[in-house]
């Protein structure tokens, strides 16, 4: 079998991927031998398209999943999705809007039909492209948030916290969205600033004695007004406190009353107390007795509490009121008012605190048992810092709003007699009332919050409430990797749930990826347009690209900033490997199969340092994935394959490929057993070309058992012999300085490529290096391409005309060619060396500035910061190259 002379990405991600799901390779079995590695997809939404905060989720995801599948483990990683109560039954609306039509004309179960019809055919799109990704799920375990199993988990859950006092239902003021015409909770409702007014309306009093002007910032909601409030420590008002005021435009009667929650500071320090219409007044209602009054409908309407006002949507009232109120001279004036607007994070449409009968969970005691579960280290946050968010959230939580006004999604399980009015809980509907056993049983209109189903996946997607085989094998699970926007939505409602229910955590880690940023440290967002599409990075680049990209950036703690240089850089690396395996192959030609191992004593050094560096990139690659630290793994293996082995490695190998005998077979046999390790640790990472390179190397492996596919392969591990001494090592990356400070003085004095150099290399600091230069020299003159390489004694003196880097363990000189012109030479590097010294300065300048500091994007200065240490590094080479020719000159 050989390679074609360039890599086709497509063909292997079909071919491959196909054959993986064929063979059974990442189906789960809870009978399998091994530890234990389970992980749960964060089930995306049914409307969803892929886009790069996935492609991110599910390229770290595979990572783990597929190394810890070839270490051994029996793994269980599970998709699903999530049927996005709000955000689908938007969607379905909106066609049918298209057609002239609304959900009401069709009916509930007619329209539920219509959804589920659009599931099946526009549905579930994501998974598809989760697969094109290359994510190795147990496809077959797919789960949705609304199949027949989750279903009968979610009613028996609500039935069990309803029995154990933790649900309930209560008329209180809730998030409610007009257009969604549903409650929402208050993790779904974003804050926009706003430029909005300051309305300063005169209230009388009711025995016609003056007034009292209070300021507000929504005069539509006045006319459900049943108090105003003032300070008691505001010596302005306390003269008034108790009396009553005539309200304006409706004429009842309201008291003044004191309350430490009103701001002094804020107008003219009395507020309007409208308990039907603001979060902080119903407290203030509550705790002063204040009837609350509700002056709009579902829709943002004002109602028959609105006087002459009814049927005026919720702006053309404001207006029509704030007329009414100047023409009856009640306005003393208005002011601008800089003002944070809430609107549902769905669709967009301002909130409307309304008053309103809905089922809560009490959260308190569970969020207790959650934080308890961080503290003691049974669930990790990575980075750590997330753990104080979720600990921000659960100190503060509210009771959960968990009903909604929808018709898609899990609906209430409780049953209202029509006969007698009582109330049933129950799984499934009742033949007949408990209480009078009437027939006539009605079920509750609402649908529980998305969240709630979400909450139960970890051990609802296992079987619960059933005892399964899956659910005692793969509960807890090892990870969970999420967004940090949902630490609150999810993660904290599965930490709760889980303990409630399973009694122990959802999972033992939970790692936090980075928010993905375009080229410049902005957010993509549709509306800046530059949303990029994985799609189409796959289908330029390849999705071993793609995924190595997601890889290497993805560090703890910081955005992840994308640009196409970074994806055609990981596309010139897949090349640089391809190209590689076709050497190795076509190097191959008439060798044994499978390949005889080489005897330990017979490899030379650079085999001994190939296969030590290949073990140092085995370990680093290992640790760093046990810590989630995908970057540093993923540069790990980019550092080793270009750098150690295609540069270096490679080209050393030549001469002894083209001896013949048994310095060929060894090099032969290092060339294999390097690069079938090193495509087992670089799988993970970039599954489908390993696997197109691997197929061809494995016919030279002689591992007994050896599997037929790299998907399912063992991870390498390091060999416990090891291959090198330490004064062999040492002096391996003493060549490797020497070569290097070579080829940069070369490139100093202009030589052309194919031009071969003359150099000299004298001890510094009583290094000897009598003994070992002639183990490396050959390996110097090949890579440095040089005529000759000299070890002067360390008294001797370097040569006139030779340019000299200083290392730790000795000097490195070049001659310069004939003729070569250092005043010139000298002019260019200074010229370059005041250029970047001016932009690094400038860039420390900015650093060193307060106002950027508290003003720049964290990823801004971030970017500062690294271009500022770049650019301190290209100090630092210019000057010592300026050293190096004024010592010359």
């Amino acid at each position: 079998m050989e390679l074609s002379k360039t890599y086709d990405p497509k063909a292997a991600e079909e071919r491959w991927f196909q054959t993986w799901i064929d063979l059974g390779y990442f189906k789960a079995d809870p009978d399998r031998e091994g530890p234990i590695f389970s992980i749960v997809i964060p089930p995306p939404n049914v409307t969803g398209q892929l886009h790069l905060g996935h492609a991110l989720n599910a390229t770290l995801h595979d990572i783990i999943v597929r190394t810890r599948r070839m270490q051994g483990y029996n793994t269980l990683w599970l998709p699903g999705t999530d049927h996005a109560g709000i955000a689908t039954q938007n969607a379905v609306e909106k066609d049918l809007a298209r057609e002239g039509k609304n959900r009401h004309q069709l009916g509930r179960d007619k329209f539920l039909d219509r959804v589920w019809q659009w599931r099946e055919e526009k549905g579930g799109k994501i998974l598809l492209q989760l697969r094109r990704l290359g994510a190795s799920c147990d496809w077959s375990r797919e789960r949705f948030t609304l199949d027949p199993g989750l279903s009968r988990a979610v009613n028996r859950t609500f039935v069990e916290l309803f029995k154990r006092g933790l649900i309930y239902r209560d008329r209180r003021l809730i998030n409610w969205c007009p257009r969604c015409e549903s409650a929402i909770s208050d993790l779904e409702v974003d804050h926009k600033e706003a430029q909005s007014s300051l309305w300063y309306i005169k209230y009388p009093f009711a025995d016609a004695t003056g007034y009292v002007t209070v300021a507000t910032t929504r005069p539509e909601t006045m006319l459900g007004d049943t108090a105003v409030a003032v300070n008691p420590e505001d010596d302005r008002y306390k003269s008034i406190a108790g009396r009553m005021l005539r309200l304006p435009l409706m004429g009842r009667e309201i008291k003044v009353i004191a309350d430490s929650a009103v701001d002094p500071k804020f107008g003219t320090g009395a507020v309007k107390v409208t308990p039907g219409h603001d979060l902080n007044d119903f407290e203030i209602g509550k705790r002063h007795g204040l009837e609350q009054i509700g002056v709009m409908d579902a829709r943002a309407r004002m109602n028959e509490n609105a006087g002459v006002y009814q049927g005026l949507g919720r702006d053309d009232a404001r207006r029509q009121i704030v007329e009414d109120l100047r023409a009856q001279g009640l306005l003393e004036k208005i002011e601008p008012h800089p003002n944070k607007v809430g609107v549902c994070s769905r669709c967009d449409t301002v909130i409307e605190p309304l008053l309103s009968e809905q089922w809560f969970v009490r959260v308190r005691e569970m969020a207790e048992r959650s934080m308890a579960a961080v503290r003691d280290g049974r669930t990790t946050f990575f980075p750590k810092r997330w753990e104080r968010t979720f600990f921000e959230w659960m100190e503060n939580v509210h009771d959960w709003c968990i009903s909604r006004q929808l018709w898609w999604g899990h609906r209430i399980p409780a049953f209202r007699c029509d006969r007698c009015n009582h109330l049933a809980v129950a799984e499934e509907r009742p033949e007949k009332c408990e209480e009078c056993g009437g027939h006539d049983l009605v079920q509750d209109d609402d649908v529980l919050d998305t969240w709630f189903s979400s909450g139960l996946w970890p051990f609802s997607t296992l079987g619960w409430p059933d005892d399964t085989p899956e659910l005692r094998k793969y509960y807890p699970t090892s990870l969970l990797i999420t967004g940090f926007d949902i630490i609150f939505f999810w993660v904290a409602r599965m930490m709760m749930l889980g303990l409630e229910f399973m009694d122990d955590v959802p999972f033992h880690d939970v790692y936090i990826t980075p928010l993905v940023r375009d080229e410049y440290g902005k957010k993509m967002t549709k509306s800046k347009g530059n949303v990029v599409d994985p799609l189409d990075l796959m289908n330029q680049y390849g999705t071993d690209a793609v995924r190595l990209t997601l890889a290497q950036l993805a560090a703890q703690g910081r955005d992840v900033i994308l640009s196409h240089d970074r994806f055609a850089a990981a596309r010139a690396f897949a090349n640089k490997i391809w190209n590689a395996a076709r050497f190795v192959i076509m190097n191959l030609e008439g060798a044994p199969r499978p390949l005889p191992a080489a005897d330990r004593a017979q490899l030379g050094l650079a085999e001994r340092w190939i296969l030590d560096r290949l073990d140092a990139a085995v370990r680093e690659v290992t640790r760093a994935i046990d810590a989630y630290e995908f970057n540093v793994a993923a540069m790990a293996i980019y550092g080793f394959v270009w750098r150690e082995f295609c540069d270096w490695y490679i080209e050393l190998s030549k001469d002894s490929l083209k001896a013949g005998g048994e310095r060929q077979a060894a090099a032969r046999w290092v060339l294999v057993m390097c690069f079938d390790r090193m495509l087992r640790l670089l799988h993970p990472f970039m599954p489908f070309i390993s696997e197109e390179i691997w197929q061809v190397i494995r016919e030279y492996l002689s591992e007994p058992g050896l599997s037929k596919h790299l998907a399912v392969a063992k991870f390498p591990a390091a060999d416990s012999q090891g291959w090198i001494s330490r004064e062999d090592l040492a002096a391996m990356n003493r060549c490797i300085a020497a070569t290097e400070a070579v080829n940069s003085l070369r490139s100093l004095l202009g030589y052309h490529p194919g031009q071969r150099v003359r150099a000299v290399i004298r001890a510094l600091n009583g290094a000897d290096l009598s003994t070992e230069f002639s183990k490396w020299k050959p390996y110097a003159l090949t890579m440095a391409k040089a005529e000759d390489i000299e070890l002067l004694a360390p008294e001797a003196s370097l040569p006139a005309g030779a340019v000299t880097a200083v290392l730790e363990w000795g000097e490195v000189a070049v001659l310069a060619p004939d003729g070569f012109d250092f005043a010139k030479a000298l002019g260019v590097v200074r010229k370059k060396l005041d250029e970047v010294t001016t932009h690094h300065m400038q860039h420390l300048a900015r650093l060193n500035n307060p106002d950027f500091q508290a003003k720049a994007a964290p990823e801004m200065r971030e970017q500062i910061r690294e271009r500022a240490a770049e650019l301190e590094s290209q100090r630092k080479l210019l000057t010592e190259q300026l050293r190096q020719l004024e010592a010359a000159a």
